[in-house]
């Protein structure tokens, strides 16, 4: 099966492709630009919901859910909200069918068209903040924290499984708050939230940082985000937060009574990761015999497979599902292929190319030897293992699996960093790939001229030191006028 990938270095975006068709991740829909996300994709995305929703919760959010459909009005009550999305929106218009008087089929019933337009949600700020105006009147109504996991509809004509489809799945926190500094406080709270699950789930270092004027969030005062470097030198946009200040609350009205007793309008934020994780977790570690999985997400962590299995003795059986018991009795999700329709090398090539973190292989010489074959897919490596307390030995195993393909990603990012003074030679350089530290001067022209001349963006203004003299100011690579530090550059998806 892993013959079937196209090689990364013949054609990443085939490999791509073919990956995620063959692992049994998700194939396009009858509907253009959606996917279907297939059980064992559905896993993985469940595996981060589930510890995204533990880490919302541990902050004090708690899970609502809002209307899928929103008021065309309610999108035009924040002007720089609107023309963001305005291109991106399906439109709802008619609420009937009827059968065509030809026999042919069914037509938009006519008469059945809507006093007012409904947009399939892009986003739900509008809706939301539509719905606390209702919720707060008081100081002491506040914070109000809020997430939704749903799905949203931005409308897409070049579309790619998981990293842009027309219809994805997410999940977007909204809060409201007292004052400035708290909701500056969550925005960058938030993005910590982010990132510790990126580091320490997808095993995929990130960047931390802000956004530039032209690329934050329609309706934002800031936007805050998390970059992260897939293996063919281009960077994916892995998670927003935005510091929304008073807009929306202006928008919609929504005041309260401040401690003082007087009238002010809330503050907000709105955060969000969606299905592209997916994309991402494939690209930063995968390699050309499938998918590698980190432990902390991988739907099925450890696969045991029987060899000559019509020898297997009842004690022999037994003992498999002691050593099973024991596994799942530490937390480790196991499962054990007994099928006989399929050879031990088919299971082999099915599990390597669905990233499963160990394979655990047995036969009747291994029980006469007391050992255990063991494989891990992060290296390829097998070794022969005692079988008594293998439980133990696959438990310290998962742990280092999770650690290296981390350290994997971190070190191959290190060497994709690299500092550029000069704008030919930063055009040189772009085209090898990787992020780019450089000086800007500030301007949307400038940002423009250099995306423009070189297809190229302004992934964040970076929180943190990467490379000497990050955070020192100089001068602009294109105009030669002041730069306050350096800001990263990439090309992205």
């Amino acid at each position: 099966m892993a013959k079937e990938l196209t090689p990364r270095s013949e054609d990443y975006s085939q490999w791509y492709n073919d990956l995620v068709i063959k692992a049994d991740l998700a194939e396009n829909s009858a509907v253009r630009g959606c996917m279907v996300i297939k059980p064992y994709g559905y896993a993985i995305w469940e595996k981060m919901q589930h510890e995204l929703d533990r880490m919302f919760k541990e902050t004090g959010h708690c899970n609502a859910y809002f209307p899928l459909f929103i008021p065309k009005s309610f999108l035009s009550k924040e002007a720089d909200h609107v023309e963001g999305f305005a291109k991106e929106c399906a439109v709802v218009t008619h609420y009937r069918l009827k059968n065509n008087p030809d026999g042919s089929g069914v037509v938009v019933d006519p008469e059945a068209r809507l006093e007012e337009e409904l947009i399939v949600r892009p986003t739900s700020e509008t809706i939301i903040w539509n719905t606390y105006k209702n919720w707060i009147q008081s100081y002491r109504d506040l914070p109000i924290l809020c997430n939704q996991w749903a799905n949203v509809v931005r409308w897409e004509m070049r579309t790619r499984l998981f990293l842009r489809t027309a219809e994805f799945l997410w999940q977007e926190g909204h809060t409201a708050h007292e004052t400035y500094e708290e909701a500056e406080e969550e925005a960058q709270k938030m993005l910590n939230v982010y990132a510790d699950f990126a580091e320490n789930f997808m095993a995929m270092p990130v960047v931390k940082g802000v956004k530039s004027a032209t690329e934050r969030f329609a309706g934002a005062v800031n936007t805050y985000t998390i970059e992260a470097l897939m293996q063919d030198g281009k960077a994916l946009q892995s998670g927003t937060s935005h510091f929304l200040g008073q807009n929306f609350a202006k928008a919609f009205d929504v005041q309260f009574q401040t401690r003082e007793g007087k009238l002010d309008y809330v503050w907000a934020t709105s955060w969000g990761v969606s299905t592209r994780l997916m994309g991402a977790l494939i690209m930063s570690h995968s390699d050309d015999n499938g998918l590698v999985l980190p432990p902390n997400l991988a739907p099925i962590q450890v696969v045991i497979i029987p060899i000559a299995q019509k020898k297997l003795t009842p004690e022999m059986n037994e003992k498999i599902d002691d050593i099973i018991a024991k596994l799942r009795a530490l937390g480790i999700s196991v499962k054990y292929d007994y099928a006989e329709t399929k050879t031990p090398g088919w299971k082999f090539a099915e599990y390597e190319l669905k990233g499963v973190p160990v394979r655990l292989t047995i036969g009747p010489r291994d029980f006469e030897n007391g050992t255990i074959e063991v494989a891990r897919r992060d290296t390829l490596e097998k070794e022969n293992v005692a079988m008594e307390g293998i439980e133990n030995y696959v438990k310290d195993l998962l742990i280092q699996i999770q650690k290296n393909i981390y350290q994997k990603a971190l070190d191959y990012r290190k060497t994709q960093i690299k500092k550029v003074d000069n704008y030919e030679e930063f055009k040189k350089e772009i085209e090898k790939g990787g992020f780019i530290l450089a000086h800007w001067d500030g301007t949307a022209e400038t940002e423009a001229k250099i995306k423009e001349d070189t297809k190229a963006t302004i992934r964040c203004i970076p929180f943190d030191t990467y490379l000497d003299d990050d955070k020192e100011p100089g001068k602009c690579m294109v105009t030669g006028k002041p730069s306050a530090c350096r800001v990263l550059f990439a090309r992205a998806y």
